[in-house]
């Protein structure tokens, strides 16, 4: 959970997950504290994003080895993305990622 209103959860690395949690969460925070309202989730995906994709790119670190799904509730309706490793990010209204995931999307199709 980065606020009361978005969530996150990933498939791949463990530790670059937590280290992703930790810079969204104080995103956030750093919002919140300036504009005195929760973070839009659009604006914290983008912000994931940006920094996912400024780490394919940066001499002497690795990119990170994380797909995020981030969902989240604002004022008018719920929101899905996708954030792949490479920093590019996708709307979904369902969606499935990990090991299995063509097994969830062919599902999701069905329903």
């Amino acid at each position: 959970m980065i606020t009361n209103h978005i969530g996150m959860v990933y498939s791949g690395m463990g530790p670059d997950y937590r280290l992703l949690v930790k810079q969204a969460r104080k995103m956030a925070q750093q919002y919140y504290l300036v504009y005195h309202e929760p973070i839009p989730t659009v604006q914290l995906v983008q912000r994931v994003a940006t920094v996912m994709q400024e780490y394919t790119q940066s001499g002497g670190v690795r990119p990170f080895g994380v797909s995020l799904l981030i969902c989240g509730w604002d004022t008018d309706r719920p929101y899905l993305f996708q954030c792949d490793p490479s920093g590019a990010y996708f709307a979904w209204k369902a969606t499935a990622m990990g090991k299995n995931y063509i097994n969830g999307k062919t599902f999701l199709e069905k329903r």
